[in-house]
């Protein structure tokens, strides 16, 4: 699928998403061998990646979806994170993987980090698709990263603006002329 008339460039296409999908899926198998594993999406953005990569994951797995927001239909990050809906799965002494989409300023996955710490799991980690370092905010870093990306504003492949492009199945650039 080519580019679209609000798209200005495919930064990742769907085989390279696929490709790096595989590679993860295989990490985190190694990593988690043998341990109970929790798989936390923070909705909505995360739900395309996170389906692809637990099956990828070659481990037997609980999953879990968490509910929040920052960006209020903006390229920005408020800042301001709102939960919305809560895991609903005893995750105390258990190993916990969250799963996101993009790390950007870093402020919505510490406000999430936060509330799962607080409920004592063996261990939380990270895997995040894209990570966008350049412009964090917050002392946060993923364990696992699927892409460093430069500092433009992407949709596809379940990133958004204004709730629109999720079902795009590449990662692309959005013209600023859209935002």
């Amino acid at each position: 699928m080519q580019p679209g008339h609000n798209i200005e460039s495919v930064l990742y296409s769907a085989g390279d998403i696929s490709e790096r999908v595989k590679e993860l899926g295989k990490l985190i198998t190694e990593a988690y061998s043998g341990k109970e594993l929790i798989l936390i999406c923070p909705l909505k953005g995360s739900v395309i990646f996170f389906a692809d990569l637990m099956r990828e994951i070659k481990i037997p797995v609980e999953i879990d979806f968490m509910s929040v927001s920052s960006y209020n239909s903006s390229t920005i990050s408020s800042g301001e994170v709102k939960v919305l809906k809560d895991i609903s799965t005893g995750i105390a002494e258990k190993h916990v993987l969250i799963i996101e989409d993009i790390i950007d300023t870093g402020l919505t996955l510490k406000e999430v980090r936060g509330i799962i710490e607080k409920r004592k799991p063996a261990s939380l980690k990270i895997c995040t698709l894209l990570n966008k370092p350049s412009r964090r905010i917050a002392d946060i870093e993923p364990d696992w990263s699927g892409f460093v990306i430069p500092d433009k504003f992407v949709v596809g492949y379940g990133l958004d603006y204004g709730e629109k492009f999720r079902n795009l199945p590449y990662i692309g650039v959005l013209k600023t002329s859209n935002t």
